[in-house]
């Protein structure tokens, strides 16, 4: 069965675009757990434009399924901040200061020194690391070779072909990429754009996946739909045959 991860970045960007605590960050990721979520996903960002990293040592304290801290390793704060707290999963993305949201996944052959090195400090802290990276057989025959747990294949681009029409054509380069993942060894995540029109036909073409990410579409389905209904419709779409 693949889990269903709920990104609160949003939550967090609407709260501090007011200040104060409305809405209460704790609060909406316990009754997100409580409506279903198989986990938590966070993505601190330096200038903590959404989530603070105080949110993250505040989280920690409180969250009973898998809590899952997304963000780019080259930041010193940020590795730091993950040692403290001990995630569940770390996933390790190759966003550049300033960046709007994640756009591309790691070249796994150009920087596999530094990723072995980097996976290796958080896999010796016991925490499970995936790496972004994007649909293509050699990003994941390099991502095998950084010592890896997990690789999340990067989405974008099936969401928007699959809105055009070509499913197929969207969903091919993931089913090749999930193929070798699964051929050597490697679990799969997946997350960024998918939603309740794409998200079924994803998860019934890519074997094993283990896991969704899911922030933006969620919330913004939340407001027509509520919260708990939310999950609960994404659930369905994920895990229904």
């Amino acid at each position: 069965m693949t889990k269903l991860s709920v990104n609160i970045n949003k939550l967090a960007t609407l709260r501090n675009s007011r200040g104060g605590n409305n809405p209460d960050l704790l609060k909406a990721a316990l009754d997100i757990e409580r409506f279903g979520a198989d986990g938590i996903t966070v993505h601190p960002r330096p200038d903590e434009r959404h989530i603070k990293y105080q949110d993250v040592f505040d989280l920690k304290k409180i969250i009973k399924t898998e809590f899952n801290i997304e963000g780019n390793c080259t930041e010193k704060k940020f590795v730091e901040l993950v040692l403290a707290n001990k995630p569940a999963q770390v996933t390790l993305v190759p966003d550049t200061l300033g960046q709007l949201t994640s756009n591309h996944g790691w070249n796994t052959v150009e920087h596999k020194n530094y990723l072995q090195e980097m996976i290796a400090i958080f896999k010796n802290a016991g925490i499970r690391v995936s790496i972004f990276v994007d649909p293509v057989v050699s990003m994941i025959e390099g991502a095998k070779a950084t010592g890896t747990d997990r690789v999340e294949l990067y989405t974008e681009a099936y969401a928007k072909q699959f809105a055009s029409g070509n499913k197929e054509m969207a969903i091919a380069p993931y089913i090749a990429a999930a193929q070798k993942a699964n051929e050597l060894g490697l679990g799969i995540n997946a997350g960024h754009d998918l939603d309740l029109n794409n998200l079924q036909y994803f998860a019934q073409q890519i074997p094993n996946l283990a896991e969704v990410s899911i922030g933006h579409e969620l919330i913004c389905d939340a407001i027509y739909l509520g919260l708990e209904n939310t999950i609960q419709l994404y659930k369905r779409q994920l895990n229904r045959n």
